[in-house]
């Protein structure tokens, strides 16, 4: 996954149901060994908030070139 991608996400949160689709506007590593990747996500509603979520909970449907 890669800023650009638009997603759906697959695990909800408060504010935020399953289904609810967005597009990814960056990648941020964590910790001092970076094994985990958060993605920071623009929903596609009508507050068009952004949200951090890791790559298991997202599922791609549409990849950017």
């Amino acid at each position: 996954m890669k800023a650009g991608n638009l997603v759906k996400i697959t695990r909800a949160g408060v504010g935020v149901p399953i289904g609810t689709i967005g597009l990814i506007l960056q990648t941020l590593a964590t910790g001092p060994d970076q094994r985990y990747d958060y993605y920071q996500v623009q929903l596609c509603n009508s507050e068009n908030r952004v949200v951090r979520r890791l790559e298991k909970d997202l599922e791609v449907i549409n990849a950017s070139r």
